[in-house]
């Protein structure tokens, strides 16, 4: 028979999606289940991208595009970081992206070769390891704890910096932990990494939902870097799967030339919907939702800790928490099973995000309404209290 890769005995399963369809095998039995398992917002994508989108349908002219994306988006993407963080990106350094997953994709398949070391912390979001040993790399991943906002430091990378390191990649804010990297230290690490002769891709998926102080690009600090980011979060497109990578203009061609074989194009649907993303009235939406977010982390954070979930360091990006449930149980997988059957309560185990103290964490997400949130804390309250 057949045999498959050996890559495949080191790609886990996303242990989360069992959680969920335990939660729908529930739901199918008339349980009514509070969903803060996946990483998805609850509120519907803004109307002036469906307006744009059934009038892209009424013309029929729905064709492959450019594998780069169209240039009309690009240059709309160019616009938000001039309008957002004050700096200008040519439209050439970006291209358009199936989703930010490909993206990541992309600048993995790019850069990381057989054997390559890339570093990333634990922990982290399960599929950026997963990409890298997909391409044949070695993902090390580095133990983060609250002392660092479960983030990297230019320090830290510059100890872990091996003889077969090449790479880095952040995330910030982070998906499990909603944190993002500590003040300055984003510029310290590309310095740290440039220093090594590495490359740095930063994943800044949750950059839009930022709470406290300004979002903060690696754009800002360098034009060598690779930068991935998409329309799921901010501008709640989950479904559509566009997403953008913004690459120094010499590895463009590159680029494009691996898009062109991995999917051709971008969905053309998706990319002439998502140039109503950058309207005025479209931001007005994803900021005021931005701003239920954070009201949402504020109220769910402070009434975890009410139970007795440790939550060491508030989260200022995304809409995670990431919750130590040490003084509950020794086994976060188990827990999230256990608490789910007893209460209609979905949460991820720690264990898909990595494996420091992973069995003593899980993660949860404030992406339903407060209610929700509020009835979710009352059904955990009366099992645990």
């Amino acid at each position: 028979m057949p045999t498959t890769a050996r890559r495949l005995s080191q790609i886990e399963p996303f242990h989360v999606m069992e959680i969920a369809s335990h939660a729908r095998a529930l739901e199918a039995t008339g349980r009514d289940v509070i969903h803060m398992e996946i990483g998805e917002p609850d509120f519907p994508t803004p109307q002036p991208v469906i307006d744009a989108a059934q009038a892209l349908l009424a013309s029929g002219q729905v064709y492959y595009t450019s594998a780069l994306g169209i240039r009309a988006l690009r240059e709309a993407i160019s616009g938000h970081y001039r309008r957002v963080h004050g700096i200008d990106v040519a439209p050439e350094r970006i291209m358009v992206t199936a989703g930010g997953s490909a993206a990541l994709l992309l600048a993995c398949a790019l850069l990381v070769d057989r054997d390559d070391e890339v570093l990333l912390t634990d922990p982290s979001y399960p599929c950026n390891r997963h990409f890298v040993r997909v391409m044949e790399g070695v993902p090390r991943t580095l133990a983060v704890g609250p002392e660092q906002a479960y983030q990297f430091t230019a320090a830290m990378i510059d100890a872990a910096w091996g003889t077969q390191t090449t790479g880095v990649i952040v995330a910030s804010p982070s998906n499990p932990t909603g944190t993002r990297l500590l003040p300055g230290e984003l510029r310290r690490i590309i310095e740290c990494v440039a220093a090594h002769g590495g490359v740095l891709i930063s994943d800044e998926t949750y950059a839009g939902l930022s709470y406290g102080r300004p979002p903060e690009t690696a754009l800002e600090h360098s034009d060598d870097v690779f930068v991935v980011s998409s329309f799921s979060k901010y501008w709640n497109m989950t479904g559509w799967r566009l997403g953008w990578l913004v690459a120094p203009e010499r590895h463009m061609r590159d680029l494009e030339k691996l898009a062109q074989n991995l999917y051709i194009s971008p969905a053309a649907l998706s990319q002439h919907a998502a140039l109503a993303c950058f309207s005025d009235a479209a931001y007005a939406i994803a900021e005021t939702r931005r701003r239920e977010f954070q009201a949402r982390r504020d109220l769910f954070a402070e009434a975890l800790r009410g139970i007795g979930f440790r939550i060491p360091v508030m989260p200022d990006g995304g809409f995670f928490v990431y919750a130590d449930v040490s003084a509950f149980t020794k086994d976060s997988e188990a827990f999230a099973s256990s608490i789910l059957d007893r209460t209609g309560v979905a949460f991820a185990p720690g264990i898909d995000f990595g494996d420091f103290r992973a069995r003593e964490h899980v993660r949860m997400a404030y992406a339903v309404s407060q209610a929700r949130l509020e009835e979710g804390v009352a059904r955990l309250r009366a099992v645990l209290a």
